[in-house]
């Protein structure tokens, strides 16, 4: 099996290009490795891939020195042309879409970055899917599409029509696209809602990186909403497992959709919509004490308001996933920090 993942530099896409790569299936990955956040550890993940930064330049196909199984292309989803003939000339069975513009509350000072990948970048993937006979097409969605939503835990089945970000809103546009191609052109595609996912080799700009680094350095974490944050944190290892089986079995059409009362995370065409998360909230204030104990040194707190285009609680209700998928989340807080702290300590003395 052949899969194109678009963001393969990034924290998810990294992740998951090794893991079908150990389960033997062809991987070319694309990434423009921007500078949203520190494009080290961007050529840090890749060289994990056996792709050398010396090698890499704008829209040339490198062949990883480890991997037989594993090119790398470092392009832009916007770039219709070079996205084009990528599709042409690899003949993809599957497309696993992880390429966005990310970051809630960057997409307040930077609108127009969020449309320019996660719209036309989207809409460019869409139709290379369209014109080369894909199998199936998977693509991240997210957590934060739920917005204003305070009826717990967050449904697929439930309206999501209150974004509180722009973030929030191209990817619930996401959603809608892919629904339109699966309709018009009969296009399996299948978002995924992933819920907070943390773990070793996670960007620089999440709160688990963010409060690490501060701890070290004995600098303050700004800490929203005065702790009293909930978020359904997943980790990586979870959510890849997930991702593999939703990527071998293709979107059906909902034998039992009625169009009078429209079930959003289905249709009558192959198009599904999951959550992927942990089904299990953790209060902020808990999973700093974590990091607290594993860095063995107590954090320097900063409270402050709920800020802008945050939501307060995050809780993912998986039943779709567990009973369609038998996905079974097992990495538990305690572990997955310990795990991540194990890294980030050796990653950062290796930088020194």
């Amino acid at each position: 099996m052949k899969i194109l993942i678009t963001g393969s530099a990034g924290f998810i896409g990294f992740h998951l290009s090794k893991a079908l790569l150990d389960k033997g299936c062809e991987v070319v990955g694309v990434d423009n490795i921007n500078d949203y956040y520190d494009v080290n550890l961007k050529y840090s993940r890749l060289n994990q891939l056996g792709i050398n930064k010396k090698d890499i330049t704008n829209n040339k196909i490198i062949q990883s020195e480890q991997h037989k199984n594993y090119q790398f292309i470092k392009a832009d989803i916007t770039d219709r042309k070079t996205i084009t003939e990528l599709f042409q000339k690899h003949k993809f069975d599957k497309v696993m879409n992880l390429a966005a513009q990310a970051g809630v509350r960057y997409s307040i000072e930077n609108p127009l970055d969020y449309v320019d990948s996660n719209l036309l970048g989207f809409a460019n993937i869409l139709e290379g899917c369209r014109h080369n006979n894909i199998k199936h097409l998977v693509y991240a969605s997210s957590s934060s599409v739920y917005g204003g939503n305070t009826k717990m835990p967050f449904s697929t089945k439930d309206a999501v029509n209150h974004p509180v970000s722009l973030y929030a809103a191209s990817k619930k546009a996401n959603e809608l696209m892919a629904h339109t191609y699966s309709h018009l052109y009969k296009i399996p595609t299948t978002g995924l809602r992933f819920f907070t996912v943390y773990g070793p080799w996670d960007r620089p700009d999440m709160a688990l990186q963010k409060f690490t680094r501060a701890i070290l350095n004995n600098e303050p974490i700004k800490i929203f909403n005065h702790g009293k944050h909930q978020r359904d944190f997943t980790y990586i290892d979870d959510i890849i497992s997930g991702v593999i089986k939703v990527i071998d079995k293709p979107a059906q059409p909902n034998p039992n959709f009625n169009s009078n009362q429209p079930d959003p995370s289905s249709g009558n065409v192959p198009y599904k919509i999951y959550n992927i998360g942990n089904n299990n909230p953790v209060e902020l204030m808990t999973y700093i004490k974590e990091i607290e104990k594993n860095l063995k040194k107590e954090a320097i707190k900063e409270y402050l308001p709920l800020q802008d285009g945050d939501v307060k609680a995050t809780y993912a209700n998986i039943t779709p996933m567990q009973r369609d998928f038998n996905y079974q989340p097992k990495t538990n807080i305690k572990e997955g920090i310990k795990n991540f702290v194990k890294w980030y300590v050796k990653y950062t003395q290796q930088k020194t």
